[in-house]
């Protein structure tokens, strides 16, 4: 397979990189608007310039692609997807699909008549401890899930020192963390509790230096099958965690990122029973995810996040918005 990477900024270049390590495509080009950048990634992964092209028209009419990836501003998600469908390229889409609905409908309907295989990356589904804990719902052995309570944060500045520069400082290219942060989590509640149908956020700059969007969100939320939930985050604390815990009728689980494992517990007031998981490193996920994108495209396996599941995130994040900015519970719709 012949792969594009449109964008080379930090995501852009992971998604790269790990195409380059899963060694399952014939041939590799990427295009990158600035110069000196495209000559440093160009350099770095041994690409040829004939295949580093500094805009999409100029690598559509240069060369044919089986797939793409897209790691651009949200705003541009759904206008490259659209071209890209028209030649009928699957598509590993960068989150979260777009900023707003404007569109959506008259992309999924190309993407279907063209028979387009779409990945969203909402790369969180491919950890595998939250694998494990679907898996484990999925068996009934748990009985029906009750209620999915998240905290998570991180010392953003130390992790992306350049946040300030890029476009996570401004909300209209998809800046703030309900955009860029956690919106993964919100995939992650509709993956394991089914829809999210109503949703209450409070949201706020708190500490981040250098920007104005919002750095904590806490929301709570109800899903289609009454299952409660509740979701907290920040970019500023110390410890790089992530907790997720999940209550069933006849047991509960965890995933906690911090210490590579997920846990579960079936007796009240019981001990918890240990699984460890392995993640070598911060790439490890992007190489599931896009595994399986790979997978799906050459027909056997399914994408870990399809399209129809990045549509109704993208309705949740802006309810998310919309509640944060008037105090209210919101409705999202189906």
């Amino acid at each position: 397979m012949r792969l594009l990477v449109i964008g080379t900024g930090s995501i852009g270049e992971r998604h790269l990189r790990v195409f380059q390590q899963l060694d399952r495509c014939d041939a590799i080009a990427f295009c990158e608007t600035h110069p000196a950048r495209r000559a440093e990634i160009a350099q770095r992964y041994g690409i040829p310039e004939t295949f580093a092209f500094s805009d999409l028209d100029t690598a559509l009419a240069k060369g044919s692609y089986d797939i793409a990836v897209v790691a651009t501003p949200a705003p541009t998600h759904l206008d490259i997807g659209t071209r890209l469908a028209e030649f009928g390229v699957h598509q590993l889409m960068e989150k979260p699909l777009s900023l707003s609905l404007e569109g959506v409908e008259e992309y999924a309907r190309l993407v279907s008549e063209q028979d387009v295989t779409v990945a969203v990356g909402y790369v969180h589904r491919a950890h595998p401890a939250l694998a494990a804990i679907r898996r484990e719902i999925a068996s009934g052995r748990y009985g029906r899930l009750l209620e999915l309570n998240l905290a998570t944060g991180q010392s953003f500045a130390q992790i992306r020192p350049a946040y300030r520069e890029v476009y996570f400082a401004r909300p209209e290219m998809g800046g703030g963390a309900i955009n860029d942060m956690i919106t993964h989590y919100y995939s992650v509640g509709d993956w394991l509790a089914g829809p999210i149908t109503r949703l209450v956020t409070d949201a706020a700059h708190q500490s981040l230096a250098g920007v104005a969007v919002e750095d904590t969100v806490h929301t709570l939320t109800r899903h289609g099958n009454g299952a409660m939930g509740s979701y907290s985050l920040n970019l500023y604390q110390h410890p790089n965690e992530a907790l997720l815990t999940v209550v069933c009728e006849r047991g509960t689980l965890r995933a906690d990122y911090a210490r590579r494992r997920w846990s579960w517990m079936t007796d009240p007031g019981g001990e918890w029973n240990h699984v460890p998981v392995s993640v070598p490193d911060r790439d490890e996920i992007y190489r599931l995810q896009n595994s399986a994108f790979l997978d799906a495209v050459e027909g056997f396996g399914e994408v870990l996040c399809p399209l129809e599941d990045a549509i109704r995130t993208l309705k949740v994040n802006l309810a998310s918005h919309r509640s944060a900015a008037g105090s209210s519970w919101e409705e999202v719709p189906a």
